[in-house]
């Protein structure tokens, strides 16, 4: 579209949210890359909470959990979620709706191991979403699982990531006098072209 430009230019939606993620982890205090992720029950009833997205890939959104999660267990059933990235610092946002699968292997695997020795082991110590006692409790199933698994846990079989492949993507960026611009990236399968609409504030 002729009036796509500055921010919102660019062929690939993927590099866009690039760019935008980029700009922000300069700008935003805490956690750029936190997530409102939506997902509904098997009533139909939604859920949404705060999580990290930790890549975007050439064509998919990536984030983890415990896949014993109440949000894990929507989500599979369902096979859909959506989310929405907001940034203050840069009046912008990104919302995406679109199919989930696991990400359960090798991937998976290099980002447990990244991530902090205790953060690994709280994975393990977790029953995420499920009645806890009291945090006394909590923390003793850390120190067991700590003696338990040592210096270097492998992947709990629970935990691993979710990659979202969006059938949508929007831009917004706030405009003088509520006069947003927007535009939406939008397709009816993954393996189709995106079209590009600009969307009335």
């Amino acid at each position: 579209m002729s009036d796509r430009d500055g921010i919102f230019a660019g062929a690939d939606p993927f590099v866009i949210a690039q760019e935008w993620l980029d700009a922000a982890s300069e700008t935003e205090p805490n956690d750029p890359n936190a997530i409102a992720l939506s997902s509904v029950d098997h009533t139909g009833m939604p859920n949404v909470r705060m999580v990290l997205l930790k890549e975007i890939e050439v064509d998919a959104f990536v984030f983890y959990t415990n896949y014993e999660s109440q949000k894990a267990q929507e989500i599979a059933q369902s096979g859909k979620a959506a989310f929405v990235l907001h940034w203050k610092s840069l009046a912008r946002q990104i919302r995406v709706r679109g199919l989930v699968s696991k990400e359960d292997g090798p991937i998976a695997d290099d980002y447990y191991k990244s991530r902090s020795l205790k953060s690994r082991i709280g994975a393990w110590a977790s029953q995420q979403s499920r009645p806890l006692a009291s945090r006394a409790s909590l923390m003793a199933e850390v120190a067991k699982v700590t003696i338990q698994k040592g210096a270097d846990p492998e992947r709990p079989p629970f935990w691993g990531g979710f990659r979202i492949v969006p059938l949508e993507i929007e831009f917004w960026s706030d405009g003088a006098f509520r006069l947003h611009d927007r535009f939406r990236w939008s397709r009816s399968e993954v393996d189709q072209d995106w079209e590009i609409t600009r969307l009335s504030p």
